[in-house]
């Protein structure tokens, strides 16, 4: 059985100049969106040392995908995830794609501080215990109150 994951995707805010210099290959940290798409996948392969009590699963594929968007103001990021396992693997697809966007803006911090993260989200998943999962179109649900937080574990 083989578990798909085409299912990670999400948009930085960038200013048009920042957008031009990553495509016409301007930067001087270089070929930001490669390097980006690296990181990506690394970063989805160690979600285990990353996320507690996530636990290593055999990945057989994980793609890690950059596309400008000029009209978006941003750049479209997406991760698809697969395993052979009985298992799913959001957590790999998500982790990588954060990686991307944490790579992107330290590789575009020096030309664009106001850079934006934003709108990270599962699209889509087939396998594991709960199934397939696709996200609807149409106007997303609110966030849910936040519970007032109990404790203040992972403070240094």
């Amino acid at each position: 059985m083989r578990h798909v994951v085409p299912q990670r995707e999400q948009q930085r805010s960038l200013e048009q100049e920042t957008i031009s210099l990553i495509v016409d290959g301007g930067m001087t940290k270089g070929d930001v969106l490669t390097v980006a798409e690296l990181a990506g996948v690394l970063g989805g392969k160690k979600t285990p040392d990353l996320i507690p009590l996530a636990h290593p699963i055999p990945l057989t594929d994980l793609k890690v995908e950059i596309t400008p968007d000029r009209s978006a103001g941003g750049l479209r990021i997406r991760a698809t995830a697969a395993t052979v396992g009985p298992t799913g693997v959001e957590m790999e697809a998500l982790t990588a794609v954060s990686v991307a966007c944490l790579t992107l803006y330290d590789m575009l911090k020096a030309v664009d501080r106001g850079a934006t993260i934003r709108d990270i989200r599962l699209l889509e998943k087939s396998g594991g215990k709960s199934g397939d999962w696709r996200r609807e179109e149409g106007p997303q649900r609110p966030a849910p109150a936040s519970p007032k937080p109990r404790r203040s574990a992972g403070r240094v």
